[in-house]
């Protein structure tokens, strides 16, 4: 059966628009394709200030049992916030995800999966400010328990995510996963731009990510 990409955009003014070179070489590459905006992002309906990690993962779900066939492998690729999202995902879908790639990926403590996002001043706020808050996080013993291929891209300077927090995502993968890290020299914390931005290096991750 064919493989389905879908790519899931990261938090804040973040869209399936920028990612639209990205599904075009997974489509070259002979995947089915699927984007889709989160609430309160781009085209959607719905406040970003009532969305969760909870119902982000309830989205993403609906999406893909709505939209993907039944027996179409899944290769799944996070930005930012969706790093979270894939790790709850691989715990839906089980054996059927073929591939995950993790995009400067962001994991969460557990005590942050039901609160909504608010207005950057609220519970969920606070929670990941909290020094070393995501240590112990679920998303890293479902990383730790993935099997198939894995691809963590990883930028020179990543202003948002704590390069300890890169580290642990890695470790997770190692441990079962077929791991292959792609570190991106020049670039910043937003990859989805920095891949729209730089044909080859887009290229270099769909490539890995099919291997």
């Amino acid at each position: 059966e064919t493989p389905t990409a879908v790519l899931l955009h990261g938090a804040g003014n973040g869209t399936k628009d920028r990612l639209v070179p990205l599904l075009t070489d997974f489509r070259a590459r002979g995947c089915r394709v699927l984007a889709f905006d989160f609430s309160g992002h781009g085209h959607s309906t719905g406040r970003l200030g009532e969305l969760s990690l909870r119902r982000r993962f309830r989205q993403a779900t609906s999406v893909i049992e709505a939209r993907v066939p039944a027996a179409s492998p899944l290769v799944l690729a996070g930005f930012s916030m969706s790093g979270q999202t894939l790790a709850d995902l691989t715990g839906r879908f089980g054996d059927r995800v073929a591939a995950l790639g993790l995009c400067a990926p962001a994991v969460y403590a557990a005590e942050a999966w039901d609160v909504p996002f608010g207005d950057g001043d609220g519970r969920f706020s606070e929670i990941i400010r909290r020094p070393e808050s995501w240590r112990g996080a679920p998303a890293l013993g479902a990383l730790r328990g993935y099997r198939g291929r894995a691809v963590l891209a990883v930028p020179g300077t990543d202003e948002v995510i704590p390069p300890a927090v890169t580290e642990a995502v890695a470790e997770a993968l190692a441990a079962r996963s077929r791991l292959t890290r792609l570190d991106f020299p020049g670039a910043g914390h937003r990859l989805g731009d920095w891949f729209r931005e730089h044909p080859a290096d887009r290229a270099r991750f769909a490539d890995a990510l099919l291997a």
